[in-house]
């Protein structure tokens, strides 16, 4: 990503690449003598493939050859492993047995993409059929509860408390489907090296997964994925398309791109599993929290679990001093899940929102006053201070933007014509994490600087972010700081999910910007002074050389001083992490929601009027690409709340509606203007940069701002997401 105007700096640096088509993305990637693979789909829910019919296929124009679990290159991993000691999940290829509708039996390998569409089309299954479990509720309330983490207090203190809410909430399933579908091109060296490029938000962690189950070095595995499609989750796990195209790759010893039709990606990469919750919440009658039972079961696959960790959000957001929280999973045959923005605390946020919005009709409190009365004053799991929590500011802030003073107390009350009014708030809460991550800088003689790192933009401007941080700790202006990074031969740097990307990485580069200066000092001035990490602040970088702070005749131009030392190049790799503040500090990142819809009276449809979000996520690195992540899931917020719910046929155990058509997402005219507010304090320790995590942000307590505000226009209490016009009539 390389800047060519000084008006980019308040956008985003790659915008130009990707609007005029610059940005390659996985799928576009032309390599010579390339094959294409196709999947076929199982059409039953359980059994075993008997016999796969092939022949027409083979036969057809094209085609190199259809792999199977009859006709594959082992994958070590994969290879006589019992399920349980899998570490991966569904076996691809490797397995005559069936567990979802749609999972991938075979790969049809052909010299062109329609080519194998067409021969895939061509092959027949033998089955034998078992029976399958697909409905979640016939089956949610036999599986067995168990605790999650350590109970505090006890349940007995606070049962007959003065005001008690105890309610169940449900939400469908809801599947990622980012713009760009998921794709791999596996590319084998004549030397045992590959090549991968794979629409991924953790090109380490492919690196790695690849590794394990190809039993080979990851010093000879590459992965590229320079340019993100979104993820939003469903880019965290290496999935079947990546293991079969390097299988593939390596049959035939050529480059081989499977790319997933949209239907596939309902199936194939994971989803938000659907979910049931209770909430019991106590409080006196002023308004005081005083203990919750949380409870959460959420769908898995019958081939490998995935827990969503529902109950997780009850432990964080509010001085409870009775928590008791319980989890299970409901095995059933349906693809796995995974985890989808704000993994579990979005789900979790729902029913503690709503069940605390419920108590405050109850007792008749303000919502915004019992929100800021529980704020939890310290990280209640360790009793560790905050290092920074500015919720109370959200609260205020949010609550004066959208005008609560209007919002009537009694529901029902506000109505325009045939539309009826109302005012919901929900909190929003996430972990601010950092990990360990690297950065390299490198210094052409012309004062250029070219910063790299394995960390992707899944579109949340990472590269943004990045050319910032770098232009002001350097002081090289923008124009000449060049961006590189989702490459897995560029310096370590973690997943770009769970909204730890900019708090990991802007340490990674302020690290390696002070790294550049001392280097660059010790080659000015070596011999006249004594250079070291105490002095990095005096020296001073510009477009042309450097100098010393308040000592203009100390300036050395770059071209100098690479002509002086026979420099073609400088670099400098720094990596950097957490460190003690973690023992010492809590570390979180907070928003409140506050949003006003109308319902119309006869139809009950849903017109979501205004949303105003404000955050606390530290520095405000980059306002623009920050407030996006926020309207973006804000957006998803809208979805989940209104629209999306995957349902699956009870017949045939196959998905419904795996489509655009048929499964219903936001478009631009079901959301407002998102107004979004940024607190924009820095934390004191996380980073050097101040910045703590926001992209889970905009999504965690936004469907429960939506069905609040429709209880406080209609009266009517709705626990099951998504909120269709049928339960408002």
């Amino acid at each position: 990503m390389d800047p060519s105007t000084k008006e980019k700096r308040k956008g985003r640096i790659e915008g130009i690449h990707k609007v005029t088509g610059k940005a390659k993305y996985s799928a576009e990637y032309e390599l010579p003598n390339m094959a294409y693979g196709v999947f076929v789909t199982s059409t039953i829910a359980a059994g075993r493939i008997l016999k796969l019919h092939v022949e027409d296929a083979h036969g057809a124009s094209g085609v190199i050859d259809i792999l199977s679990h009859e006709n594959n290159l082992p994958i070590p991993a994969l290879v006589n492993r019992k399920m349980d000691n899998n570490q991966y999940g569904l076996p691809v290829l490797h397995t005559d047995k069936v567990y979802y509708n749609g999972q991938p039996i075979a790969l049809v390998l052909a010299e062109s993409l329609e080519e194998a569409i067409y021969a895939a089309s061509l092959v027949s299954v033998d089955y034998e059929e078992e029976d399958f479990t697909i409905n979640f509720e016939d089956h949610y309330k036999n599986v067995p509860l168990r605790e999650t983490g350590r109970e505090r207090g006890t349940l007995s203190d606070w049962q007959d408390a003065p005001a008690v809410i105890d309610a169940e909430y449900t939400i469908d399933m809801e599947v990622h489907n980012p713009m760009e579908p998921h794709a791999t091109i596996a590319d084998w060296s004549e030397d045992g090296h590959l090549t991968l490029y794979d629409k991924s938000q953790n090109v380490n962690g492919v690196k790695n997964k690849m590794a394990y189950l190809m039993d080979m070095p990851g010093e000879k595995i590459r992965v590229v994925s320079e340019f993100v499609g979104g993820g939003f989750g469903s880019g965290l796990r290496v999935w079947y398309n990546t293991v079969a195209a390097t299988m593939a790759s390596k049959m035939l010893m050529r480059p081989v791109k499977v790319v997933l039709t949209r239907p596939q990606m309902f199936s194939m990469v994971g989803h938000r599993p659907r979910s049931w919750q209770r909430v019991r919440i106590g409080a006196n009658s002023d308004g005081k929290l005083l203990g919750v039972l949380h409870q959460g079961r959420n769908a898995t696959s019958v081939f490998r679990d995935h827990t969503d960790n529902i109950t997780g959000i009850s432990r964080k957001v509010y001085a409870f001093e009775n928590v008791r929280t319980e989890m299970a999973l409901v095995p059933l045959n349906i693809p796995r899940p995974t985890w989808m923005r704000g993994p579990g605390d979005s789900t979790g946020s729902f029913g503690v929102e709503s069940a605390i919005d419920e108590l405050c009709y109850l007792i008749d409190a303000d919502p915004v006053d019992v929100r800021l009365k529980n704020i939890a004053p310290y990280q209640m799991e360790t009793g560790n201070p905050w290092s920074s929590h500015y919720l109370d500011e959200c609260i205020n802030r949010g609550a004066e933007m959208i005008g609560w003073k209007d919002r009537p107390r009694t529901p029902g009350q506000l109505v325009e014509g045939e539309w009826k009014i109302g005012y919901g708030l929900a909190l929003g809460l996430w972990n601010a994490y950092r990990t360990k991550a690297g950065a390299e800088i490198e210094m052409l003689p012309n004062g250029n600087i070219t910063v790299r790192t394995a960390m992707t933009d899944i579109g949340t401007g990472t590269g943004q972010g990045m050319w910032n941080v770098a232009h002001e700790w350097t002081g090289i202006p923008r124009e000449k700081i060049k961006i590189e990074l989702g490459d897995s031969k560029f310096p370590y740097a973690p997943s770009q999910g769970g909204s730890k990307g900019m708090a990991s990485i802007s340490g990674a580069v302020v690290a390696a910007s002070r790294s550049l200066k001392l280097k660059l000092a010790r080659y000015a001035w070596g011999e006249e002074r004594q250079i070291n990490d105490d002095l990095v602040d005096r020296i001073v970088l510009n477009g042309e050389g450097i100098s010393w702070k308040d000592d203009k005749n100390s300036f050395v131009s770059f071209e100098e001083l690479f002509e002086r030392e026979g420099l073609e190049s400088v670099s400098v790799t720094e990596m950097a992490g957490p460190g003690d503040e973690r023992k010492k500090y809590g570390f979180v990142s907070s928003a409140a929601h506050f949003y006003k819809v109308r319902v119309h009276e006869t139809t009950g449809r849903v017109r979501v009027d205004r949303m105003v979000i404000v955050a606390d996520a530290g520095t405000i690195i980059n306002k623009m690409a920050a407030a996006n992540q926020i309207i973006g899931a804000g957006v998803g917020g809208i979805g989940m709340a209104l629209l999306e719910e995957q349902g699956f046929d009870p017949q045939t155990g196959r998905m419904l509606g795996n489509d655009f058509a048929g499964y219903h997402v936001p478009v631009n005219a079901d959301a407002p203007i998102i107004e979004v507010s940024f607190i924009n304090k820095p934390d004191p320790h996380i980073n050097p940069s101040g910045a703590k995590g926001l992209g889970e942000l905009g999504l965690i307590g936004s469907a429960a701002a939506v069905t609040n505000a429709i209880y406080n226009a209609t009266g009517k209490r709705v626990r099951k997401l998504p909120v269709t016009p049928d339960k408002l009539v």
